[in-house]
């Protein structure tokens, strides 16, 4: 690879990244158009990293693209948001246990020491909230010991990242309690109590989800 071909390559990795990280956060949300020249213009590049970096996300279904229509942001329904949330629990519940078998890591021990913050009365921007949240299920993940497995839940957790259903405040204090508990069973090697955790986790995520829905409909 010559000098020139690195640079176009990290410029297109880094472009996809940026344009990911946008979507997740809700900077572009659900249903937006990604117009290849506004978004060049807005992050400093050409059109070339954009368009690549968008051919990327569709393939990993943050993006849709209708025939001859620009891209958009994908917006899922509820009832694929329910369906990806039964998915994760079924691979989450799985990891968990798998996890457990290790005892832990000093990542995921770092992880609990932040939430417990949390729990202790420290309160988090909602990026810092989103991106421990993330952290902590994609170490559980890792410690799983399948790089498939991994892979598959970072995906789905991606996907229902982007539901565009606003937040849930008040699952923040619940969902603190419920990591810990996730973690205290794992850091204890106690592998049907870390899978019962995740389980009601998930669970209780979904509830939530479908109470704020009939609140505002």
């Amino acid at each position: 690879m010559t000098a020139d071909q690195g640079t176009i390559s990290t410029l297109g990795h880094s472009t996809y990244e940026r344009l990911r990280d946008m979507i997740l956060n809700g900077e572009l949300p659900a249903g937006a158009s990604l117009q290849e020249k506004k978004l060049a213009e807005r992050l400093g590049v050409s059109r070339t990293p954009v368009r690549e970096a968008t051919m990327r996300l569709m393939t990993e279904g943050l993006v849709l693209r209708t025939a001859g229509a620009t891209p958009v942001v994908r917006r899922l329904s509820i009832d694929d948001f329910m369906e990806v949330l039964h998915i994760r629990r079924l691979l989450e519940v799985e990891a968990a246990g798998r996890a457990a078998q290790t005892g832990g890591s000093p990542e995921l021990s770092a992880v609990a020491a932040r939430i417990a913050e949390f729990r202790d009365g420290v309160e988090p921007t909602p990026a810092e909230h989103v991106a421990v949240d993330d952290r902590l299920h994609l170490i559980i993940a890792g410690l799983a010991g399948s790089r498939l497995l991994a892979e598959l839940i970072e995906d789905l957790r991606k996907k229902t990242r982007i539901f565009d259903m606003g937040r849930v405040p008040e699952r923040f204090e619940p969902g603190v309690q419920e990591h810990l508990a996730i973690i205290d069973a794992i850091t204890a090697r106690d592998a049907s109590r870390a899978q019962d955790a995740m389980r009601e986790h998930i669970d209780n995520v979904r509830a939530s989800v479908m109470a704020h829905l009939r609140r505002l409909f």
